[in-house]
């Protein structure tokens, strides 16, 4: 279960990072692209403790998993849901941001309630449905429900779901236009998670923050006021922004008490071509395929590497890209 599990900080990381990067720079023309190198050192993890009110069934459920407890912020920012307070959390990757909303949203499950969980990708809804459904809780009723949700299955998610996973689009399409349908599950609404907040942002943010103020008021009618709890690994200004994007005021949790391993971060920077933009301004060399040349070269050193894009088209190409220059050098 990923996101999940304690991970222990290794003191040579930042020795092999070095040693790979001087390896990727063994080509004399590569080494003026690195404009920036940086090394965080290794951070141990704070205290692993449970809140008094986690539920015994949810303590069982977690031990297998290698969950101990809550590292600080993680109960930081459950404890402000527990008390009724609406919060965000941001924190790095692999932080363990799904289990600090995970705590408070299960305890509310177990306890009678409902659950809405909002996210930008139908993926993601996925993979956290997989781990809900790991935990094996006997009062938990998972379903994901959007446009890929079976119709006769949308009647047994309506009727019987308590923790439903959906987005922002079927949300505004399909669960407010239709509320009445939903009542039950409003009536016991307890906690709204919205997970990956930064990506509302911008046109689409303005169209997210509405469709939240519409659920707000739809919950209103049927006497549920939920605590809304925001995630994000990227928010700047995390408060203000979740304010922005809710109406609602919220507590902030951003101190990281993770445990994380060495890291070291390269600014790297293509070089410029021979072509001219416009007013004959040079053109550099493309990110992605300046990406392709460094995948090609760490799959082949055997190094474990994933490339970050813009678009899915950035992803094939870079993946065509890699997958040809692999095939002429292999």
């Amino acid at each position: 279960m990923p996101d999940w599990k304690p991970v222990t900080p290794s003191a040579s990381s930042s020795h092999r990072a070095d040693a790979l990067l001087g390896r990727l720079l063994a080509l004399t023309a590569r080494r003026e692209r690195v404009t920036h190198v940086e090394h965080v050192p290794a951070r141990q993890a704070g205290q692993a403790r449970w809140p008094d009110w986690t539920p015994e069934p949810l303590v069982s459920g977690l031990r297998p998993l290698g969950v101990t407890g809550l590292w600080p912020h993680q109960y930081e920012a459950a404890e402000h849901a527990h008390r009724g307070q609406n919060v965000i959390i941001s924190t790095g990757t692999g932080s363990g941001k799904s289990l600090a909303y995970l705590v408070p949203a299960l305890t509310e499950v177990l306890d009678g309630g409902t659950v809405l969980y909002l996210t930008p990708t139908k993926a993601l809804a996925a993979d956290q449905l997989q781990n809900l459904q790991a935990l094996r809780l006997g009062k938990l009723r998972a379903a994901c429900y959007d446009g890929d949700t079976p119709f006769e299955e949308r009647g047994w998610v309506r009727q019987h779901a308590n923790y439903v996973l959906t987005n922002p689009d079927m949300l505004h399409r399909s669960l407010l236009p239709r509320h009445s349908q939903w009542s039950s599950f409003w009536r016991r609404l307890r906690m709204v998670v919205v997970d990956e907040c930064h990506g509302y942002r911008g046109v689409f943010g303005s169209h997210v923050a509405q469709i939240l103020r519409r659920l707000r008021r739809v919950c209103a009618r049927y006497g549920r006021h939920p605590v809304f709890f925001l995630a994000s690994a990227t928010a700047g200004d995390p408060g203000a922004a979740a304010t922005r994007l809710t109406g609602l005021q919220m507590a902030e949790v951003a101190m990281d008490a993770s445990p994380r391993g060495a890291t070291t971060f390269a600014l790297w920077e293509p070089p410029l071509t021979d072509l001219r933009g416009e007013g004959g301004a040079p053109v550099r060399r493309t990110a992605t395929a300046e990406a392709a040349d460094l995948l090609t070269d760490l799959v082949i050193d055997g190094v474990r590497t994933l490339a970050f894009v813009r678009s899915r088209r950035a992803a094939e190409t870079l993946a065509l890209t890699t997958r040809t220059k692999l095939h002429d050098l292999l």
